[in-house]
């Protein structure tokens, strides 16, 4: 049957019944295109993570690829909305969806089975282009094309179509808020893939029931038909400052997200889903604000937003109390008002239908560029995650009037003009702040330092909220920009390098005496430099999880003895390097080797002007990098008498370490009586079910496992309590594990509920932490 004979269907229905169910059908079909959208990426997110050691760059990597591509689909829909008409438009997007159907079921290529040593951006970017790339291409286009065939169907309300942007960002919070609670700890990884197959399916017939509803619309007689086609066609260019604001207005919500996110997960806590909340939240915006009547009234928006963003640039300067949560959500909120502002001015600037197309493509633009500055561009500029702030600041100039006000800003500005004493004052009030930042800084005067922050902030402050002119509230965003171009922070203490895998700080404790190494929030290792007289150690000591007393320890002592009961001069094996600190417990006949994924770590742990320990105890130290399920497998099997499993991403231990899969590479390279030890302290999950359920899968083979909790009293880094697991499969291994003072048993498991590469239950974990 020809297409068009079957488009004529629509138009048997008529009257109320037809506009209600084109209504339903697009609106539906929206929600469920955005829902394959976003479930999408954290389901391919999840398939790529093991790869990269559980890096959070890999999510700010896949935000802003899938940003990228959400452009090219947008790019896409305004050539076909340009040059075709809806039904041959509809043709060559199901002939679209049809070519992209060959790409699925989802999964990584074998040509990307090992990611390169180091830096990873761009071979990340590579494999989600060629694994997920054309699907999500295909999918992407629907918000704009869909919205674009409403907008010429003859329903009453086509003539304002971007409310059913609101359906589309329901569907995309829908499935993200589903994923972890719902999705992740019930169908496995390969099930989901095939779940997302069957959705596409649908989605291809639910789109060609909407362009066979609209064409009764698009082809009937009388007065609103024809007004709606004159509409298409008699479409003037956008003027160029328009399309400017569109991107500027993009640009900040959408780093701003990346940004947030960032620091949520590397300086606040990295609590598992703690990357939901800010996607949710950017995905709300649109529900809140895109629609006639914004759900929040944009008056308390404006007040509320520079009082948030003063707030949280004054807690970022060192001020910030409460412990990670109210932290969190202090700078939750001002994220969160600062992009429902932009949001709406966005709105408020749409175009008439005739350039829906047009807005969406440069909308997206703007989200591309701005998500291409926070992942890409800012790690190689800010050693920090200084993007933050700074986007924050940004924001300020996405307030009404501001945005495409540049005229009326340099007329203000001429000879005689009302700010010009205005922007006289606040450079003056700028090269004050700067001077007294410079002295702070030069004298180490911490309180002065404190004293220029809160000035600019609270000039700032004070100018946005008592003045409403564009030109002073851009003034006075200028002001707090400068304030923070010497942001006194917790964060930017010590020395800090950052890296695809994370922020690195090293940095000395409070009264001087030892150096410390944080990954994001957590101490990876500690060095006493002082002893407790003030006078310099000889010789470097381990701390934190790895003092003499500690299960790490025990496990290296019991390890030796059973190698050298069994003739072996003994094979020992380290995934995780951090400052280096089990170095100082090898011994020079045994042969150690360590496992690091990041070579900024790397490079800290051999400079003894930071960390002494690789350098005093194992200068020859074999560091092989790369991620430990790769490298490992290199090892000749049967061959360590022990295996320490001690890699985390700040507190996240990642998940690809503790399956199945990766006991079983972990067995394979014991000897007949080696030791398996993994450390498993966390402050938000509770892995000991994991494991135990783990060694349950393998209890068939004889592995049992024995639970160490170094208890330890709180107030100094020289020990820390730490949590352990040791396992092994040697009868006589295991009585002497179990012999260790400290040894408790691990609570029972189930194998079913083994986490494997295809599925884990991080909820799961994280509910018995409470």
């Amino acid at each position: 049957m020809r297409l068009t004979a079957v488009l004529g269907a629509g138009r048997e229905l008529s009257g109320v019944g037809r506009e209600r169910a084109l209504l339903a059908t697009f609106a539906f079909t929206l929600f469920l295109s955005a829902s394959l959208l976003f479930s999408v990426q954290p389901m391919f997110a999840k398939m790529v993570l093991p790869k990269l050691g559980g890096s959070p760059s890999v999510w700010a990597i896949a935000m802003c690829f899938f940003q990228a591509m959400l452009l090219a689909g947008y790019l896409y829909a305004h050539a076909l909305n340009r040059h075709f008409e809806p039904r041959h438009a509809a043709l060559v997007h199901l002939s679209v969806m049809a070519f992209a159907f060959l790409a699925l079921p989802i999964a990584i290529p074998a040509a990307f089975a090992a990611p390169p040593a180091g830096n990873a951006y761009f071979w990340v970017i590579g494999l989600f282009a060629t694994a997920v790339g054309l699907p999500f291409f295909a999918v992407s286009a629907n918000a704009p094309l869909l919205q674009s065939w409403f907008a010429r169907s003859g329903h009453p309300d086509a003539a304002d179509p971007y409310f059913l942007y609101g359906a589309s960002n329901l569907g995309s919070m829908a499935s993200l808020l589903a994923y972890p609670f719902l999705v992740e700890p019930v169908i496995g990884l390969s099930a989901q893939s095939l779940a997302w197959t069957f959705g596409f399916v649908a989605l291809g017939a639910l789109i060609y029931l909407s362009v066979v509803l609209a064409a009764g619309g698009q082809a009937a007689p009388g007065p609103r038909a024809a007004a709606l086609r004159s509409r298409f066609e008699v479409a003037p260019a956008v003027a160029p400052s328009r399309i400017v604001a569109w991107i500027a207005l993009a640009f900040v919500p959408s780093g701003l997200l990346v940004a947030f996110t960032t620091h949520l997960t590397t300086d606040i806590a990295s609590a598992p889903f703690l990357w939901v909340i800010p996607l949710a939240l950017f995905l709300a915006t649109f529900v809140i604000v895109f629609r006639e009547t914004p759900l929040v009234p944009m008056r308390w928006l404006v007040l509320a937003q520079p009082v948030l963003v003063a707030i949280e640039l004054f807690a970022l300067s060192g001020g910030r109390t409460g412990g990670w949560v109210l932290g969190a959500s202090v700078g939750l909120a001002a994220f969160l008002v600062t992009t429902l502002v932009a949001h709406r001015v966005l709105y408020e600037r749409r175009p008439a239908v005739g350039q829906l197309t047009d807005f969406y493509l440069w909308m997206s633009f703007g989200g591309v560029l701005g998500g291409v500055f926070a992942a890409l561009v800012a790690p190689q500029v800010f050693d920090t995650v200084f993007e933050y702030p700074l986007l924050l600041v940004l924001g300020l100039a996405c307030r009404p009037g501001i945005v495409g006000s540049l005229a009326g800003l340099r007329t203000a500005l001429a000879p005689g003009g009302e700010a010009r004493r205005l922007v006289l004052l606040v450079a003056l009030a700028a090269l004050a702040l700067l001077a007294l930042g410079l002295i702070a800084e030069a004298t180490g005067a911490k309180k002065l330092l404190g004293l220029r922050f809160a000035a600019g902030l609270t000039l700032g402050l004070a100018m946005i909220a008592l003045w409403r002119h564009p030109s002073r509230q851009l003034a006075a965003g200028v002001l707090m920009a400068v304030a923070i171009a010497f942001l006194p922070s917790n964060t930017t203490r010590g020395e800090v390098e950052r890296s695809f895998f994370g922020v690195h700080r090293v940095m000395l404790s409070e009264d001087g005496k030892l150096r410390l190494l944080f990954h994001g929030t957590t101490v990876h290792g500690a060095e006493r430099i002082l002893d407790e007289a003030g006078k310099p150690t000889a010789v470097p000591v381990p701390a934190t999880y790895y003092h003499a007393a500690g299960p790490m320890a025990a496990a290296i002592g019991a390890a030796r003895e059973i190698a050298s009961g069994a003739g072996r001069s003994g094979e020992f094996a380290v995934i995780g390097l951090g400052a280096g600190s089990l170095a100082c417990y090898a011994r020079r006949e045994e042969a150690w080797r360590f496992y690091e994924i990041d070579p900024v770590v790397a490079a800290i742990a051999r400079d003894p002007a930071r960390f002494r320990f690789l350098s005093h105890c194992r200068p020859d130290a074999d560091i092989v990098l790369g991620d430990a399920r790769l490298t490992v497998a290199g090892e000749a099997d049967a061959g360590l008498d022990l295996l320490v499993v001690d890699a985390f991403s700040s507190d996240s231990i990642p998940v690809h370490l503790l399956t199945v899969e990766a006991f079983e590479l972990y067995l394979a390279k014991l000897a007949p009586t080696g030791v398996l030890a993994l450390h498993i302290s966390n402050r938000h999950l509770n892995l000991r079910p994991v494991l135990a359920s783990v060694l349950a899968h393998y209890a068939g083979q004889g592995v049992e496992g024995v639970l160490f909790e170094g208890r330890m009293p709180a107030g100094s880094m020289d020990a820390v309590t730490s949590v352990v697991v040791m396992a092994a499969r040697d009868p006589a291994t295991i009585a002497r594990l179990e012999a260790l003072d400290g040894a408790e048993a691990l609570p029972p498991g189930s194998p079913e509920a083994a986490w494997t590469d295809d599925h884990s239950d991080i909820l799961g974990a994280l509910l018995a932490k409470r």
